[in-house]
Parts: C-alpha cells; sequence; structure tokens
C-alpha cells in the first residue's frame, strides 16, 4: 500500500524518533541507549516490542537501537510499550544528539570511565538541553583512549582519554634495549645521550610506556582529557582539531562541552555545522571563547533567545 500519512505528520513524528520507511505507512522507531549499553531487561523489552508492533532489530552507526516496520497508528503504543524499561525515543533534529561511547570502562586501553561521563553527557546536554535548538545536529563522542574508536575526531565534539607520562630521567639507567621505546607505539620514546627522552610532536599520552621501566623513569602518569572540535562525517568531511589544553578534571570537560553548545547556539548560522561555525570565525577565536567563561555568563540569556526556528541544513 502507498503511504496515506501527510507530509506534516511524517515530520512531526520523525522529531519523535520515528523514521518512514519510504513509501509505506510503516516507521523505524529509533530508541535512544544512552551510550550504546542496556540491560537484560531493556533488551528483552525491545525484542518484545519488535515482535508485537514491528518486524526486526536493527544497529545503528550511532549506537541507537530502531524497531523497524511500526505502523503510524501504533506509535504511542509502542512508546508506552517501551517505556516499561525507561527506554525512549528520539535522537533526530538540530539538537544535541545521542551520545556515543567507547567500551573504555572495561577496555585494556581504556584511561578513563567512559559509560560514567558520557551517562552524565547524555543527562546534562542530550535530555537537560533537548529543547534547546541548534543550527544543525550536535554530536558528542567519548573515546577512552587515543585508539578513537569511536572516532571522536570526526563528531561536533569529541573527548579522547590521556595520561601524559610523568619521566624521571634520574632513574633511567640508559639501557641498551629500553622498554619504554619498545612499548611506545608511536615511537615517540628515544634515548639520548643514555636519558629517556618523550618527543611531544610524537607522543598521543596512550599511557603505554607507563610503569614499562624496571627501574621507574616512568612510573605514572597524569591522567586527562583531550577535547576535539569541529569534527564531521558526511558529505563533507572535517576532521575535528584540538584545544590546546589537556584537561585534568570531569566537571572542566563537562563545562567545555557546555560552553561549546552555548557557542554553537548563539554564534552558529542556522543550517551550517559547527565545523563550518569554526572555519568561519576562526578556530583561535573559538578556542578563546571556550576556555574562558565569559560565555557561561550569557547562559540563559542565549537559551532564551529565539534562534534557528526555520530549519535548513546545509549538509
Amino acid at each position: 500500500m502507498p503511504c496515506t500519512i501527510s507530509p506534516a505528520d511524517i515530520k512531526r513524528v520523525k522529531a519523535m524518533g520515528f523514521l518512514n520507511n519510504k513509501g509505506t505507512d510503516l516507521f523505524n522507531a529509533r530508541i535512544i541507549t544512552v551510550n550504546g549499553k542496556i540491560s537484560p531487561e531493556q533488551a528483552a523489552v525491545i525484542a518484545e516490542a519488535a515482535k508485537k508492533f514491528g518486524t526486526e532489530v536493527e544497529f545503528t552507526t550511532r549506537l541507537t537501537v530502531e524497531v523497524r516496520g511500526v505502523h503510524y497508528d501504533n506509535i504511542p503504543a509502542f512508546q508506552e510499550f517501551i517505556a516499561q524499561a525507561g527506554l525512549i525515543t528520539g535522537g533526530t533534529g538540530s539538537l544535541v544528539r545521542p551520545v556515543v561511547s567507547c567500551k573504555g570502562t572495561t577496555c585494556q586501553y581504556g584511561l578513563y570511565d567512559t559509560f560514567a561521563l558520557s551517562e552524565k553527557i547524555h543527562e546534562r546536554f542530550y535530555l537537560g538541553y533537548h529543547s534547546v535548538k541548534l543550527p544543525h545536529k550536535f554530536k558528542i563522542a567519548c573515546g577512552g583512549c587515543p585508539n578513537n574508536c569511536v572516532k571522536p575526531t570526526l563528531n561536533d565534539l569529541g573527548i579522547v582519554g590521556q595520561l601524559v607520562p610523568n619521566v624521571d630521567v634520574d632513574s633511567c639507567n640508559g639501557c641498551k634495549k629500553c622498554k619504554v621505546v619498545t612499548s611506545c607505539p608511536m615511537k615517540a620514546a628515544t634515548l639520548e645521550d643514555g636519558e629517556i627522552a618523550i618527543d611531544q610532536e610524537l607522543c598521543n599520552n596512550c599511557g603505554r610506556c607507563v610503569g614499562a621501566c624496571p627501574f621507574d623513569a616512568i612510573e605514572d602518569g597524569t591522567p586527562g582529557y583531550r577535547i576535539y572540535i569541529g569534527g564531521r562525517w558526511g558529505k563533507k568531511i572535517n576532521h575535528g582539531q584540538p584545544l590546546s589544553k589537556i584537561f585534568t578534571s570531569e566537571e572542566e570537560v563537562l563545562s567545555v562541552v557546555e560552553k561549546a553548545i552555548l557557542f554553537f547556539r548563539e554564534q552558529g548560522q542556522t543550517g551550517e555545522r559547527f565545523a563550518d561555525t569554526i572555519n568561519r570565525l576562526g578556530f583561535d577565536y573559538v578556542e578563546k571563547e571556550l576556555l574562558s567563561d565569559d560565555i557561561l555568563a550569557r547562559k540563559q540569556e542565549i537559551l532564551d533567545a529565539q534562534l534557528h526556528l526555520t530549519g535548513g541544513a546545509t549538509c
């Protein structure tokens, strides 16, 4: 049967997370997983919802779950059914999008608790800013280490775990076969005049060298976060640029995330991605704004402003 749903209603339910199966009255129901992690009970409810209202379960590249084949008339009942497991639909529009996270919490290379941070971002900015219109979508990714499995540098804002090695050259014995040198995947560690040295241009602070030296030349490191801004994947690819500072607290990171969203809302032009805003205004200017707290003083003014009401994405 051809589609009988009006374009206005297709647009209305898309904003609720229901994407039309072209040419039909059926929709993909996009379920938010917070950060790609669901409980066994939630998985059972999603499976039952697919049996009851749709056809099958599909996984998206942004760590959400879609139930295919939900009829337009069943949308309210579907939402009510999954709500029993604390699940909601959504994830569309010119808004903060659902955050993605790698499994850095449990991964051997993870340098911070990615699930915990991504859940805080979800609560504070996906849910907390859900009524805040932006120039375009705003995607956030939490990567536990420089392996970049969730591609933080291709998101509007990406967070990468860091462990900055603390070098104690006095403890270095200048071993002919240095375990620090052999453990470094970036080839940033070298022996210079019989002492360990780290090339900061090459080092990505992955932390693999920390604890490698039996003489404790790099016994520990300083944990932190690198934040990239202006990444984008799609028709126009743009690699995000790192802010010059390595942040050492979760609250600092959350503050920068909020400032980036507020800055984008205030100074972005309707239809452009954050990358375009940065390219138009200049990275140095944007970084200066994000590293200061000036924009937070205008927070309520920015949130209350009637901005980006017409839509019209340019990419």
